[in-house]
């Protein structure tokens, strides 16, 4: 499946393209939430979510004290700020 352009807002991608997208990136959709997404990197992992008006991730156990991150972004950035942004880590 070809994706649009990397400089191209989320908001016009369709949703096969997304998840197509997120599959590229390693992640795996959840069985019973359809619209999270796990990822497993070496040093980290997370939950991604697309919400109504934003992709929103969960860092788990990402903080200093252990606790989990979260950080939340518009489908107005460009598919590749916000791939930059997630899979650069918490």
């Amino acid at each position: 499946m070809t994706l649009p352009p990397a400089d191209t807002p989320l908001y016009s991608h369709a949703l096969p393209k997304i998840e197509a997208w997120l599959t590229q990136q390693g992640c795996q959709q959840d069985s019973e939430q359809r619209h999270c997404w796990h990822v497993d990197r070496s040093r980290w992992q997370a939950e991604l979510c697309l919400d109504i008006d934003q992709v929103t991730v969960c860092y788990l156990k990402a903080g200093e004290s252990g606790q989990d991150i979260h950080r939340a972004f518009k489908y107005s950035l460009s598919r590749q700020d916000i791939e930059a942004a997630i899979f650069a880590g918490p």
